[in-house]
């Protein structure tokens, strides 16, 4: 578990690094660090969407989830957790919607950012049975660069999405001996796949092109 704690301290700094960078940013240069998220997450969500074998099964996983996340209100939930934690852990004030819109916008995009790639799976599982940590190393490299700009942008619910990268990364390290046969090469390339289709619709988002409920298509 030693590369996934890694993980997530990286993305622990990374937002806290990005927090201080957000209060000296002027107003008027905000709309750079959504832009420059936004082209960034597309290229990311593009090359992993190309991964997949059969863009049949991606349509179909795609769909499938949106519908069960949709029956299930998971995007609604997650805004509500989001006004929970800033009502709990935030000063009261007239812009207290928005910051929890933002809390839970954070913690969302950022989830899936850091856990939807196919070095969460691998890694994980090469650090759990061979004791092989450079590829989670290299992910939390990544993953705290990207946090600066993230929480640069959404604020401080990025920092919470260490406890999603601690259970996501921590489930398939403790069982990766039982889940990589299951999986395959090619399960663990539609995984990252659909992953990349999340990732192209917080891209969108971000470049406030399209605004879609992307927690509720997390349930492929």
């Amino acid at each position: 578990m030693f590369a996934t704690y890694f993980n997530c301290l990286a993305v622990i700094l990374g937002s806290l690094l990005g927090l201080l960078l957000r209060d000296r940013i002027k107003p008027a240069y905000q709309e750079v660090v959504f832009a420059s998220a936004g082209l960034v997450t597309l290229v990311i969500g593009v090359s992993m969407a190309l991964k997949t074998g059969s863009y049949l099964i991606l349509l179909f996983s795609v769909v499938l989830g949106g519908f069960v996340g949709y029956a299930l209100h998971i995007e609604e939930g997650l805004l509500a957790l989001g006004a929970f934690a800033q009502k709990r852990l935030g000063k009261k004030d007239g812009n207290n919607e928005q910051k929890a819109s933002n809390f839970a916008l954070g913690f969302l995009n950022a989830s899936i950012l850091f856990c939807s790639g196919a070095m969460s799976v691998v890694g994980s599982i090469q650090a759990g049975t061979t004791g092989d940590y450079q590829l989670i190393m290299v992910k939390s490299v990544m993953d705290g660069c990207m946090a600066i700009i993230l929480s640069a942008a959404y604020g401080p619910g990025v920092i919470a999405s260490a406890l999603f990268v601690l259970v996501y990364q921590g489930f398939f390290t403790l069982t990766g001996s039982f889940i990589s046969p299951i999986l395959g090469e090619g399960g663990i390339n539609e995984l990252s796949a659909v992953g990349g289709i999340l990732l192209l619709m917080i891209g969108f988002g971000l470049l406030d092109i399209k605004k879609f409920k992307t927690g509720n298509f997390c349930r492929q």
